[in-house]
């Protein structure tokens, strides 16, 4: 989330004062490495994200502001991050599809739809990302696609299911694209506010991408029971600051249309990337 515009996520304001089986067939899926790490996840409910710091509620729209830095120049910034009704079946896993847009001084950037689920002992992974790039309004393609276990792409952990604070974790690893992102737990128990309210507990996670030092790293604070409330940077050539701003539950009339714009952009992605055809069609859940 905020990865590449970086999907990931999710410094204005003060401090406040004061693993089983696969329901139909089990399937094992390697863990996330620490350096590259082994062990196994099972997923008998991947589709019921509940992770205390990263909960995928269907329906539940996040909406950050803030800016991208660069060359000493701030650009106005915003994400629309919203949890659908959908999900893909990726290497024999249902995953949950998240519909992330990308704003640029108020254009269309780049929009994406994110694959997660959860495993057994409540740890949330990365499955894959389809991330269409826009130009002036225009669709130039798609060429970031990534699907966990095609092409040797890796998928690690998004969230971990109980973060302390020094844990050491890869959320991704896909030579193809030159995309590997590891992630530090900086620190816990923190206080943060943000104009979306005032939040206790937070955890802080500090992510880097060991092959381009030029990136520099990327501070993510997750808040308990909402999910990613800021968006920090430290060093790195493009700095990307964003907070929550609000948090929304959709209707049915807007699920609706949140259901086609995924629709089409999952349609229109079987037509551009092989890559991507590796994954069963988007489908509205049960």
């Amino acid at each position: 989330m905020f990865a590449r515009s970086r999907l990931l996520i999710f410094f204005a304001g003060a401090l406040c004062a004061v693993s089983a089986l696969l329901a139909g067939g089990g399937q094992a899926v390697a863990a996330p490495p620490a350096g590259h790490g082994h062990g196994y996840g099972r997923f008998t409910h991947p589709l019921a994200v509940h992770n205390r710091f990263f909960p995928l509620t269907v329906g539940t729209e996040f909406i950050y502001h803030g800016k991208i830095v660069e060359n000493g120049k701030a650009k106005p910034h915003s994400v629309t991050f919203t949890v659908t009704d959908m999900f893909k079946t990726v290497g024999g896993v249902r995953t949950v599809v998240a519909w992330d847009r990308d704003f640029l001084e108020g254009k269309l950037q780049e929009q994406e739809l994110a694959l997660f689920a959860q495993d057994d002992q409540g740890n949330v992974w990365n499955f894959g990302e389809y991330p269409e790039e826009y130009e002036n309004g225009k669709f130039t393609g798609a060429p970031s696609t990534w699907i966990r276990g095609v092409g040797g792409a890796y998928g690690g952990i998004h969230m971990l299911s109980h973060p302390r604070p020094g844990m050491k974790y890869r959320e991704g690893l896909v030579p193809a694209i030159e995309f590997d992102d590891v992630s530090v737990v900086a620190r816990t128990g923190q206080v943060n506010s943000v104009p979306a309210g005032c939040y206790h507990q937070v955890l802080v996670v500090d992510e880097t991408s060991p092959n381009d030092p030029t990136s520099g790293h990327q501070i993510k604070y997750y808040a308990p029971r909402t999910g990613l409330i800021r968006v920090g940077a430290r060093g790195g050539d493009s700095q990307e600051f964003l907070t929550l701003t609000a948090v929304r539950h959709l209707g049915p009339a807007e699920m609706a249309k949140v259901r086609a714009a995924v629709l089409a952009m999952d349609k229109r992605a079987y037509r551009i990337s092989k890559v991507y055809r590796s994954t069963g069609p988007a489908r509205a859940r049960d």
